[in-house]
């Protein structure tokens, strides 16, 4: 009674329009009200116990950092290294599209924010080299979503402060899958190209390559100082968050001096809103599970699972089905926080790892955001170019075929997800 009330209550209130997390909130309050004996007077503190995690506050430096460097010209530096080591190829200004999106989804940790960076930029510049617009915007609206999986990940940090997960092995796991996808990507983008006529051009010279290189080097070190500082054991993730943060600053204002002070309380604002988004959804998505852990819902969950002698395969494919169609409609920390207090256990129940899972819950995550109703890549997408989501989410279509071939992969071959975090952790 106290299940079906519960999540009857919660999906009422999102088809209404209700927001996610105050469906959330809202759904565990008036549940413990009717239900259980609960101190609502003790909520707050509750809530507060829930955000009072060192690891949080790696989310909203990692935003900021994000947020300086997408202002200025990391991107376009960024995009021109791509350009000169792809871009001769058959589909060559679509495959550096790509290629700028891992790398930049590595430097922003946002799925949006690189949609916006190397969209704006390369969108036009596609169209310009004889490509149609749907070709250009499916190909800048699916690698975006790369940047939830490539670390450092809000995502990641999210699932790993809820599953009490290390936020290292985690950001470790994503890279072998990000890079995967983004590989299977520029393929797929190679044969089209090839498909439709386009030809390989000169390729760029040493000396064009090393320009650009040298051009884009104080935005690309980024990423090595913040993934090799956290694998190397020098700092930890949040500790990560600030340097990042102070590093961001220092290039944009200090080497490249593209970013201007009277832009940065316009930038800290950006990036305030929304990490207060995220925490209030955190907050409540805490609430909410603590409230399962107090029922022992997860438990009961298993427990019926268990018993119907469902094995690890037919799990992983009911999470994944679950996760697909959660993601059409919620924000991916919202599905996390949701999800993880009841499929966790199940999955340790089964034997799966639990490093392995969350892989599994981002790259789900990924397809969410260029999904209607509210994959917000679609509407990025759809703002910076100026056409329909109708038209956005056909031309994503293509690209979203590879990323279900790559969820299946990681899904089903777990050492994609866990050679490296086992070979750099033991």
């Amino acid at each position: 009674m106290v299940i079906g009330t519960l999540f009857i209550l919660l999906f009422a209130l999102m088809l209404v329009g209700v927001p996610v997390a105050v469906s959330l909130g809202a759904t565990t309050l008036i549940t413990s009200f009717i239900f259980t004996d609960m101190d609502l007077m003790g909520i707050s503190s509750k809530i507060f116990d829930g955000l009072n995690k060192y690891t949080l506050m790696a989310i909203p430096m990692f935003i900021l950092a994000g947020a300086l460097l997408s202002r200025g010209s990391s991107a376009m530096r960024i995009i021109n290294f791509a350009k000169s080591l792809v871009g001769h190829l058959p589909g060559g200004l679509p495959i550096a599209a790509i290629l700028a999106s891992i790398i930049f989804a590595a430097v922003s940790g946002s799925s949006p924010a690189t949609v916006a960076a190397i969209g704006s930029v390369m969108y036009g510049a596609i169209k310009q080299a004889g490509y149609n617009e749907q070709f250009a915007i499916g190909t800048i609206a699916t690698s975006g979503t790369l940047g939830i999986l490539i670390p450092p990940s809000i995502v990641f940090i999210v699932f790993g402060v809820t599953a009490d997960q290390s936020i290292g092995k985690l950001f470790m796991a994503g890279v072998i899958p990000g890079l995967m996808i983004g590989i299977m990507m520029m393929i797929a983008t190679y044969f089209l190209a090839k498909r439709s006529g386009f030809k390989s051009t000169k390729p760029a010279t040493f000396k064009e390559r090393y320009t650009a290189f040298k051009d884009s080097f104080w935005a690309l070190l980024i990423i090595v100082v913040v993934i090799g500082g956290i694998y190397g054991g020098i700092f930890t993730p949040t500790e990560a968050g600030a340097f990042s943060v102070m590093y961001a600053f220092f290039v944009s204002f200090f080497i490249y001096k593209d970013t201007k002070y009277k832009d940065l309380y316009r930038i800290i604002l950006d990036s305030a809103q929304t990490s207060s988004m995220i925490f209030f959804i955190i907050a409540n998505a805490m609430l909410f599970a603590h409230f399962l852990t107090d029922e022992q819902i997860p438990q009961h969950i298993t427990q019926l699972i268990l018993e119907a002698n469902v094995g690890p395969l037919m799990f992983l494919l009911i999470v994944n089905i679950l996760l697909l169609l959660m993601g059409q409609f919620m924000e991916p920390s919202s599905v996390v926080m949701i999800t993880v207090p009841l499929l966790l256990p199940i999955g340790v129940a089964l034997g799966i790892d639990p490093i392995h899972l969350g892989v599994i819950m981002v790259v789900n995550m990924e397809i969410g955001m260029i999904t209607p109703p509210v994959g917000l890549n679609l509407f990025v997408a759809s703002g910076i170019t100026g056409l329909s989501l109708k038209q956005v989410i056909v031309a994503s279509l293509p690209m979203t075929g590879i990323l279900l071939f790559g969820l299946m992969l990681v899904t089903y071959i777990p050492e994609i997800s866990l050679w490296l975090p086992r070979l750099m952790y033991g």
